[in-house]
């Protein structure tokens, strides 16, 4: 919402020109405060074009200010107004319950900072749930025995910390997706070290995933690479898939080292030898296909979370055939953050009111959901468990949440 920062891909939810796309602002108490706050960057309809809830823009506005740009205390409430009254969130598909034999239990916990936006959760071997402070420029980390929600601090302002991964140190690892970077926190002392992209154009670390061997994969979507960062002498060396603007984007690894990464920004999903950095994609057979996330179960499947389309997918990469399943609540559910655990699979549909939560057995190729408590809003990552339970980050509500797998 200034005038003197370009907010990067991702979070400029408020950046509303005056005649943003050809379209003036829609008239009424309000206006000229969202004018004088929001007159650059990104056409209107590519930020708020699904609109928010009433709670929701409040919570907008608080990641704003926590990315600090300020607006004066006496115009929040006109602009606020504003929003809610000309952005309202549209219809999106009702979340389905599909009953089913499973039984869980939900705990939730807040991020320390209203609006930090929790991105991308960690579950870490000392059983303590992290996340992503995406707008507030931290880490969190949750005690879930005890309630104790901590944040750290990072180094480089507005960074836009994304992805998580631990290394076997306990160091907490993650992705500066506006900061061009790859920072790495010591929690017992809270030190943070920095290791900045080597290629100008690769502005955008995006997920992140330690190999066997403790070296550090990521992808950088919209610069379209795949890097590895070899800790031990810092090194980063960035690979460019074969398909321009193909967006690399979730990442996971078989059972004999090899990494794969589905492609949001096309039909594919690519496969690089670690030994040879050689990229090999894997066309999928709808062109709509828009994969986000990817899973592998111990058979060395890949799955994937075909957000465009509303399905989850399963690539067999010996013989390159593709299985589809619809998700539950439809083609507009917007399956994404993904996980395995015990063979079955547990995921996300973000684009449902509520968000949902659904399992998926390949086995009986059955499905069972159910409604996160609060909405979900929005879960774009997963993590599991030592002990085989269900993590999520949801953005929009602030919140970490533990799904426990009754048994």
């Amino acid at each position: 919402m200034s005038n003197h920062r370009v907010l990067p891909i991702g979070i400029t939810l408020l950046c509303i020109a005056p005649f943003a796309g050809g379209q003036a602002l829609p008239d009424g108490p309000g206006k000229e405060v969202a004018a004088a706050h929001c007159n650059s960057c990104h056409p209107l309809q590519a930020r708020v074009g699904a609109g928010y809830t009433p709670e929701g823009w409040r919570t907008v506005l608080r990641m704003m200010a926590n990315h600090g740009i300020d607006v004066p205390a006496n115009q929040v409430a006109a602009l606020t107004e504003y929003l809610v009254k000309n952005y309202p969130e549209k219809a999106k598909p009702a979340g389905v319950v599909v009953p089913g034999p499973v039984k869980i239990s939900i705990s939730s916990w807040q991020a320390a900072t209203p609006g930090s936006r929790p991105h991308d959760p960690l579950a870490t071997r000392d059983g303590a749930l992290w996340y992503t402070g995406q707008m507030k420029n931290v880490l969190g980390r949750v005690d879930p025995a005890t309630g104790q929600v901590r944040e750290y601090a990072l180094k480089t302002p507005h960074s836009g910390p994304h992805g998580l991964d631990e290394d076997s140190a306990g160091n907490i690892w993650y992705t500066g997706n506006t900061g061009a970077l790859i920072g790495k926190l010591d929690p017992k002392t809270g030190a943070v070290t920095e290791y900045k992209m080597p290629d100008a154009d690769t502005k955008d670390p995006h997920t992140l995933i330690f190999d066997t061997a403790g070296v550090l994969w990521f992808t950088a979507q919209n610069a379209n690479r795949i890097g590895r960062l070899d800790p031990k002498s810092g090194e980063i060396k960035l690979l460019t898939p074969p398909t321009p603007k193909s967006r690399p984007y979730g990442m996971a690894l078989d059972s004999k080292g090899t990494l794969f990464v589905v492609q949001f920004g096309t039909n594919r999903v690519a496969r690089v030898d670690p030994a040879t950095l050689q990229i090999r994609e894997y066309v999928l057979p709808d062109p709509a296909s828009r994969p986000r996330r990817i899973a592998i179960t111990g058979d060395d499947m890949v799955w994937y979370a075909d957000f465009s389309r509303g399905y989850l997918g399963r690539l067999d990469t010996a013989t390159g055939k593709v299985t589809e399943w619809q998700s539950p609540s439809g083609p507009k559910s917007q399956p994404y953050g993904i996980s395995v655990i015990d063979h079955v699979l547990w995921y996300s549909e973000s684009g449902t009111t509520p968000n949902t939560v659904v399992r998926f057995d390949p086995k009986t190729e059955k499905f069972q959901s159910w409604i996160i408590p609060g909405g979900g809003d929005i879960v774009r990552n997963t993590s599991v468990t030592r002990d085989g339970n269900f993590v999520l980050a949801n953005s929009l509500v602030n919140a970490v949440t533990l799904v426990r797998i009754l048994k």
